[in-house]
């Protein structure tokens, strides 16, 4: 039997964790979420996606929390009304977008509710555009607006460079910004205070839950934040054993229904 711990809050990160590789929410996975909402435990997700790229959850997971988007760079509720919104600095911006540039990745930018890249055709994009479920903006230099930009992105298949670039930008912007790869192939650069530890200490104060009671799910390093701030994490099987070794305990694959094993085990099991 799975031990006893009060649970009041459940964060979920969504890709790599609460949906497949195929980006699907399984119906394993959506009980599980109903019975914690039966169980009178909350449900929220964060993600680095932008937060209309999680629209398509509301619904089947009848979410009545904020919606903590690029890591917590912009959190909205569901009729898409902004709660909190935590911008980089233009001149941050700016400097990303250099050195991201001089690794030799692609830039996108997120700015308000517009998604902009240069290219329809660049690497990822049609892809991102068919998992958030909404198209890019394209202009001719995602430099031109940098005010009321949520999230730089540096994008390369070439994952060495993707990591070089990460810690080239964590030197050059030190505290002034976060960078850190929310995919292999994605380089995040958001406001230094928006990262996933951010979003569970704003849920804890805005749903009134100790950070005790909240339970994290995750499977990346930019979720390891959430991790040391809440009172329980879980780790998915196909995270990396570095963010294994962060989390309270680990569970399956996306694969292989680990995130509805992990509600059914380690939280709902825990009520029995």
């Amino acid at each position: 039997m799975a031990e006893k711990r009060k649970i009041s809050l459940v964060v979920a990160d969504v890709d790599g964790t609460l949906v497949t590789e195929q980006k699907v929410l399984t119906p394993r996975a959506q009980a599980a979420v109903l019975q914690l909402r039966k169980a009178g435990i909350r449900f929220a997700v964060t993600s680095g996606r932008p937060p209309a790229g999680m629209a398509m959850l509301f619904d089947p997971l009848e979410l009545d929390t904020p919606i903590a988007g690029f890591n917590g760079g912009l959190v909205i509720r569901r009729d898409f009304t902004i709660v909190e919104q935590k911008t980089v600095p233009e001149d941050v911006a700016a400097k990303a977008i250099d050195l991201i540039r001089s690794h030799g990745l692609d830039v996108w930018a997120y700015r308000g509710n517009d998604w902009l890249v240069a290219k329809a055709d660049a690497p990822h994009v049609a892809h991102e555009a068919w998992t958030v479920k909404f198209s890019p903006k394209i202009v001719t230099d995602v430099a031109e607006q940098l005010d009321l930009v949520s999230k730089i992105v540096g994008v390369s298949d070439d994952l060495d460079k993707v990591q070089r670039c990460e810690a080239d930008a964590r030197a050059v912007f030190g505290q002034r910004a976060t960078a850190n790869r929310s995919q292999p192939y994605y380089l995040d650069v958001t406001n230094k205070d928006a990262n996933k530890g951010a979003v569970v200490e704003f849920l804890s104060r805005h749903l009134g839950v100790p950070v005790a009671e909240i339970a994290t799910i995750g499977d990346m390093p930019t979720d390891v934040p959430m991790f040391k701030r809440s009172g329980f994490s879980i780790a998915m099987g196909n995270a990396s054993d570095q963010v294994k070794g962060q989390a309270s305990v680990a569970t399956d694959s996306y694969n292989d229904e680990g995130f509805a094993k992990a509600m059914e085990r380690f939280i709902l099991g825990s009520l029995d």
